[in-house]
């Protein structure tokens, strides 16, 4: 059966790009994604009333997914990315379906395995939530490209709310990081899959622990090169614009968040306030 062409030409190029996330995490996609697409305007979405999604039920998950999406495409929106691999996981059925027609969705899991699926990988680890392992998408993904591949998931919970909590460089986050990698589920691996947007932002401690002996997957950046294509691919792209805007709404203001994104995205971005 063929699945139907989509058609977006009801779309235009000037208009921005949609991303949510739970909290702070997904601005590691987001940061990407105006590196690589410097002409677009941005919305983000964080969810930080409700975080971690890591160990929400997947109804919880699905309702928080659906409700920003609906405000994101009400916010005129040309793409949805979902930079939460938790809610990729539970709800990518329910935002495709409430974007069919409308706008295409990006997720961050499905372009990172099919990535890792055609190089050169054998024993490859995921840490992530527990709602991200227990749905065993990446597995799934990966073994659909290559069935040859042996994946290993590991739930690592304490990260995201460490990450939260501002600890990086920290002894907190070098003992959960040590208790989590020295699992015995990763003791051969040779590819490490941050399977959560929040991981990135402890990469280089997460490196450190492997030296060169483990290639550890940059995600952010695997998405918004597929976010580029799929763009492209319909005409979306913003060619030209001088001045774009990052817009950043939150369910719940956090200090943290306020550091990371000014950091991320310079001191003038707006922060608001607003609960879904």
């Amino acid at each position: 059966m063929k699945t139907k062409k989509q058609d977006y030409s009801h779309l235009s190029p000037k208009q921005p790009i949609g991303i949510f996330d739970s909290g702070v995490g997904g601005l590691t996609v987001a940061k990407e994604i105006k590196r690589l697409l410097p002409n677009e305007d941005l919305i983000y979405f964080g969810d930080t009333k409700h975080l971690p999604y890591g160990d929400k039920s997947k109804e919880a998950i699905i309702g928080y997914s659906t409700r920003i999406t609906n405000f994101l495409l009400e916010q005129n929106c040309k793409a949805i990315v979902i930079a939460c691999n938790t809610a990729t996981a539970n709800a990518l059925t329910e935002v495709m379906e409430l974007a069919a027609g409308k706008v295409p969705v990006i997720d961050v899991i499905n372009p990172v395995a099919e990535k890792v699926s055609y190089e050169i990988h054998n024993n490859v680890g995921v840490i992530a939530t527990k709602a991200t392992v227990n749905s065993g998408l990446y597995k799934k993904s990966i073994r659909k490209h290559n069935k040859w591949i042996k994946v290993d998931e590991l739930a690592t919970p304490l990260l995201v709310p460490a990450i939260e909590e501002g600890f990086k460089n920290h002894p907190i986050t070098h003992a959960i990081i040590y208790n989590y990698l020295s699992n015995s589920k990763l003791k051969n691996i040779e590819t490490l899959i941050l399977g959560c947007t929040h991981y990135p932002l402890l990469i280089d401690e997460i490196k450190q622990y492997y030296g060169n002996r483990v290639r550890v997957i940059d995600s952010p950046n695997i998405v918004a090169n597929h976010l580029k294509i799929i763009l492209d691919k319909y005409h979306l792209l913003n060619e030209s614009n001088p001045k774009p805007s990052y817009h950043f709404y939150l369910s719940d203001l956090t200090k943290n968040f306020e550091k990371i994104s000014k950091k991320f995205f310079g001191k003038t971005i707006d922060l608001e306030l607003k609960v879904l």
